[in-house]
């Protein structure tokens, strides 16, 4: 009956009317992020000329540190309403969701009754963090209770096991995160409006630690009374050598690290209002660099390795890819816990190759008397996914015809068995680890194009992009020298 009593049954609270306000905060919160920022203020601009609530379900994917969590914080603040943040990650127990049955000691309602009882309003900003992280056990799969919460045609009726009454919940304006949109169940991802946060250049990541962090770490640490600021050279170094991330998470803590060196140094005696870090500092704080100087070097290209670009949860990354080749009968062996898909990519690489001898210049003795080894260093770490196609077909070209390819250039693509490069997912990530590395160029399939141009990396690019459209062009391109 508490429960009951206590439940903002028909208690909405009035979003912020005033547009410029709504605008100004949400552009204020963050640095860059535009086309999201757009999508976001399109949603929020619906909300506020209808004059109620949407209800609204939106997913926000990306990598750890690029401000999706926070960025549903702002999203409240700009509307003035409420903000209710529940974890999802670990929960394997469908009771979390739609509470206990009352039959059970120690019963209680679910997180969504808990957090709308908590903020006594029916129309709350409500994160649920980290979605893709829920787990399924004898206990139920949370995952499934949440189609309940989630869909828009049926969450004007929630039930709650321990409430045992309908509830709407059809106008909380729902956000979910998330790293891996694929580890989203896809019942569930059918329902979302998913929106991808890509990682930050170097340029961005600049501006924000100049910006945001550094006042943010003053605030934080309470040494709001002291002068300390960081050069834009200085915040350089931290980002090349000491940190290696898509987000700013990584870097927000070398800057707080700083501010409390600065501290130290107040205390120890010497007395200063203006404190800029130098070089020295860095070593001093942190120790030697960590990434001091690129992996990938002109010692590295050889016969029999490649440079392929890969998408991970944490960003993007260049994969160190290799082959060599021993007498056998003509068989492929792959190492470097290489996934089922990546695994078939490669024996798709391989049949092409096979059907194509002639016009390669290669000889049937290659693929009867020898067997091929493919291995992809960082052997602890899985890695799955299509996208390393046309890259291994050109790591076992190299190989057998003993050529070099030309240094500093990495690639991606999809092959299928007649050559085609097919489009990937994670450009922008993609062609940002390339950058890191410091390569020339790279190669992408035709179809990614116009991704390219819509994502804007033009104005922060420093690395030659070119298209292909089959393995040929890629052959062409990177073993100009070979006939």
């Amino acid at each position: 009956l508490d429960l009951i009593v206590e439940l903002p049954w028909n208690h909405l609270k009035e979003n912020n009317q005033n547009w410029t306000s709504v605008e100004k905060t949400l552009q204020d919160s963050h640095f860059g992020l535009e086309k999201i920022k757009e999508r976001i203020l399109r949603y929020l601009a619906v909300s506020t000329l209808s004059k109620k609530p949407t209800g609204n379900i939106l997913c926000l994917v990306g990598p750890p540190g690029v401000g999706k969590t926070s960025f549903a914080k702002a999203i409240a603040e700009a509307l003035e309403l409420p903000f209710i943040k529940k974890s999802l990650g670990g929960v394997r127990d469908e009771s979390e969701i739609r509470g206990h049955r009352r039959t059970y000691v120690g019963a209680m309602p679910g997180r969504i009754i808990q957090g709308l009882r908590k903020v006594g309003c029916s129309n709350p900003v409500f994160l649920l963090d980290e979605v893709d992280k829920m787990g399924r056990d004898n206990r139920g799969a949370p995952a499934d209770a949440l189609l309940e919460v989630l869909d828009p045609d049926d969450n004007y009726r929630f039930s709650d096991h321990y409430l045992e009454l309908e509830f709407d919940v059809s106008k909380v304006f729902w956000i979910l995160t998330a790293n891996s949109e694929d580890q989203i169940p896809g019942p569930l991802r059918d329902r979302l409006e998913i929106i991808r946060f890509s990682g930050y250049t170097q340029e961005e990541k600049i501006n924000i630690a100049k910006n945001y962090l550094t006042q943010k770490s003053i605030e934080k640490l309470g040494l709001s009374d002291f002068n300390f600021s960081l050069t834009e050279t200085l915040i350089e170094k931290i980002i090349r050598q000491y940190t290696r991330e898509p987000g700013v998470r990584d870097l927000s803590r070398k800057v707080s690290n700083l501010a409390q060196q600065m501290a130290l140094e107040q205390v120890r005696g010497k007395k200063r209002r203006k404190w800029s870090p130098t070089t020295k500092h860095l070593k001093e704080v942190f120790g030697p660099p960590i990434f001091q100087k690129p992996t990938w070097n002109k010692r590295t290209w050889e016969a029999g390795v490649i440079a392929g670009l890969a998408w991970t949860a944490s960003g993007g990354t260049v994969m160190h890819m290799e082959c060599n080749r021993y007498f056998g009968k003509g068989r492929l062996k792959l190492t470097g816990k290489l996934g089922e898909v990546m695994q078939e990519s490669a024996h798709t690489a391989f049949s092409f190759l096979k059907h194509h001898i002639k016009k390669l210049d290669l000889t049937e003795t290659d693929f009867t008397e020898f067997d091929y080894h493919i291995h992809i260093p960082a052997g602890a770490t899985p890695k799955e996914g299509p996208s390393a196609g046309v890259a291994l077909a050109l790591l076992l070209y190299s190989c057998i015809s003993k050529k070099k390819c030309k240094p500093f250039w990495a690639l991606t693509g999809e092959i299928t068995l007649h050559g085609k490069a097919m489009r990937i997912g994670g450009v922008k990530e993609k062609i940002l680890a390339a950058q890191q590395e410091s390569f020339e160029g790279v190669l992408l399939p035709k179809g990614n194009q116009a991704q390219v141009e819509d994502i804007e990396v033009k104005p922060w690019i420093s690395v030659d992009v070119r298209y292909i459209e089959n393995f040929w062009d890629a052959l062409n391109w990177l073993f100009p020298n070979r006939k």
